[in-house]
C-alpha cells in the first residue's frame, strides 16, 4: 500500500502562490502516474493535474497555464505549483497514485485547504 501525506496549503491573496508537496511512501514501486484532486464542500472531488511516470502531464482547462505539477522520484515527492490564484480555486487538495493498470494506490488523506481571499 502506498501512503500520501500532503502539505503547503494556506491563505493567500488572488494573484499568489502557492508550492503544494506531497510525500509518498510504503510501496512506491507500484507508482505509475500521480495526480492533484480538489474538492469543494458539496462538490465532487476533480482531477486538477497529473503526471505519468515518463514525465507527460495534463491539466484540467480551468488551472492551464497557471498550475505546474512535478515530481521529484528521488524525494518520493510530488509537487503542485499554484501560481496566478484566484478565489475559485479554493478548495482543499489532495493526491494520489495510480498503478500501470490505473488503479488508485492511496486511501484519500486530510488533503491541505487552500484559501484564496483578499
Amino acid at each position: 500500500q502506498v501512503q500520501l501525506v500532503e502539505s503547503g496549503g494556506g491563505l493567500v491573496q488572488p494573484g499568489g502562490s502557492l508550492r503544494l508537496s506531497c510525500a509518498a511512501s510504503g510501496s512506491i514501486r507500484s507508482i505509475n502516474a500521480m495526480g492533484w484532486y480538489r474538492q469543494v464542500s458539496g462538490k465532487q472531488r476533480e482531477l486538477v493535474a497529473g503526471i505519468t511516470s515518463g514525465g507527460i502531464t495534463n491539466y484540467a482547462d480551468s488551472v492551464k497555464g497557471r498550475f505546474t505539477i512535478s515530481r521529484d522520484n528521488a524525494k518520493n515527492t510530488l509537487y503542485l505549483q499554484l501560481n496566478s490564484l484566484k478565489p475559485e480555486d479554493t478548495a482543499v487538495y489532495y493526491c494520489n497514485a495510480r498503478n500501470r493498470f490505473g488503479n488508485i494506490l492511496a486511501a484519500w488523506g486530510q488533503g491541505t485547504l487552500v484559501t484564496v481571499s483578499s
